[in-house]
């Protein structure tokens, strides 16, 4: 009567086996892969260091940027591969009973947390580029609040999921 019930038990005790850093290094990853090649290659517009002193008008300037990109790709690179890992040694556990929604709510969870600390860092902090440098330099920031509320909301949703689906 004053304890938790036996849903809320099941729900605590179905999150606590599901391998939740796993989906959290997988979302990270792939916001990462969804920044560097929506943003980077096909809409082009920003790379890494388009607003930190490398031009990317020029070839040596493109030149650092592409640099930049690949380290930026293999960094989330390593956490898919991490995901993976971490995925696969829970998985080798058979007893474990995962729900698609823990998944779902760590992906978003991860891909928002990506987008927060990307657009803190990157674009504000060390002002390295900003989302879309295609438009008049003074409304870079509504692209970038943009990013970081977009960020927010996955986080937000990825939270929601995770503590709805703890079955």
């Amino acid at each position: 009567m004053f304890g938790p019930d036996n849903e809320s038990l099941r729900q605590e005790a179905a999150r606590a086996e599901f391998p939740s850093a796993a989906g959290v290094f997988f979302g990270l990853g792939l916001g990462g892969f969804f920044d560097g090649i929506v943003l980077h290659q096909i809409l082009q517009w920003h790379h890494m260091a388009s607003s930190a002193g490398f031009d990317v008008s020029t070839i040596e300037g493109l030149r650092w940027n592409t640099l930049f990109d690949g380290l930026f790709h293999a960094t989330t690179y390593v956490f898919v591969i991490v995901g993976l890992v971490l995925l696969w040694r829970s998985a080798r556990r058979s007893h474990l009973r995962w729900s698609s929604g823990l998944l779902a709510g760590m992906l978003s969870f991860g891909f928002g947390l990506f987008n927060l600390v990307e657009g803190i860092v990157n674009h504000q902090i060390l002002g390295l580029h900003h989302v879309n440098e295609t438009v008049p330099e003074p409304q870079w920031i509504y692209w970038d609040i943009g990013f970081l509320l977009l960020g927010a909301a996955l986080l937000g949703v990825g939270l929601l999921l995770w503590r709805r689906n703890g079955q």
